[in-house]
């Protein structure tokens, strides 16, 4: 993706606060599961629906989701949106900012958050990879039955999806009916691509689940990444304060050790 559209794609997650608060030490590896149910993003023209599985094992994440009721023969972005400060729900007509009867990606963004991880077929699956269409499924009959396992993502990120309030969106409308992505109103993500390319059609939280893993198949095992998500940015704010902390603990137990050293 050119710098255009990653400058384009981070205002709106930034906006809602996507990783600011996330930062914090070290932890041990995170294990579980959990499921979501995906539902039609309200006032978004979807007759569809799905289901979502994912299985977190030593922060490695494998992901598989079935929907229905998309646009046949088209592309459609997915992606794990969490922010600390989301509501944790699917969006609703009242995140319509702009009154045009729709809710665009940024306009759900209080409700679901910013990306986490990009659901992509391969290679790269960071939030740099948002709107790599080409590396997305595209919905043959309208339907998309994705797998893919060896995603490596930090203890932040993990903890984040294993905590009861990230979400599943899938990405691709068609308000017109015509299909394919067209129309006059652009993205609030990409001005050279069609608002219909980009809207949401479909959301669900992820919610925990009793198993301990994800059901035996073929799932794709590219080797995405999310690693570059807990790079500076997520220390903005209260990372920041902790890096000082550190630091100064770094520098006490340094000063310890060489009058150790001095004494013997």
């Amino acid at each position: 993706m050119n710098t255009r559209k990653r400058a384009l794609l981070t205002v709106p997650a930034l906006a809602v606060g996507a990783l600011f608060t996330l930062a914090g030490p070290a932890s041990a590896a995170e294990n579980g599961s959990g499921q979501a149910d995906l539902r039609p993003v309200a006032s978004n023209g979807v007759d569809g629906s799905g289901t979502a599985m994912v299985s977190v094992k030593d922060d490695v994440l494998t992901v598989t989701y079935k929907a229905t009721g998309l646009l046949a023969g088209s592309p459609h972005a997915a992606h794990i949106h969490y922010a600390a400060d989301a509501r944790h729900t699917c969006p609703t007509i009242k995140d319509d900012a702009n009154g045009d009867g729709h809710v665009n990606t940024t306009e759900g963004g209080p409700a679901y958050g910013g990306i986490q991880v990009s659901l992509t077929t391969t290679g790269d699956t960071s939030a740099e990879s948002a709107l790599a269409v080409d590396r997305y499924d595209t919905a043959k009959g309208g339907k998309i039955d994705y797998q893919r396992g060896s995603i490596k993502v930090s203890d932040t990120v993990a903890k984040v999806i294993l905590s009861g309030g990230a979400a599943i969106v899938v990405h691709g409308v068609d308000y017109n009916n015509d299909g394919k992505y067209d129309g006059k109103t652009k993205s609030d993500l990409d001005k050279s691509l069609p608002t219909e390319a980009t809207d949401p059609a479909l959301s669900g939280i992820i919610n925990a689940s009793q198993m301990s893993m994800m059901p035996s198949g073929g799932a794709q095992t590219g080797n995405g990444s999310t690693t570059g998500v807990e790079h500076a940015s997520l220390f903005a704010v209260g990372g920041l304060a902790m890096l000082a902390g550190g630091g100064a603990l770094v520098v006490s137990r340094t000063s310890r050790r060489r009058a150790t050293a001095t004494q013997d």
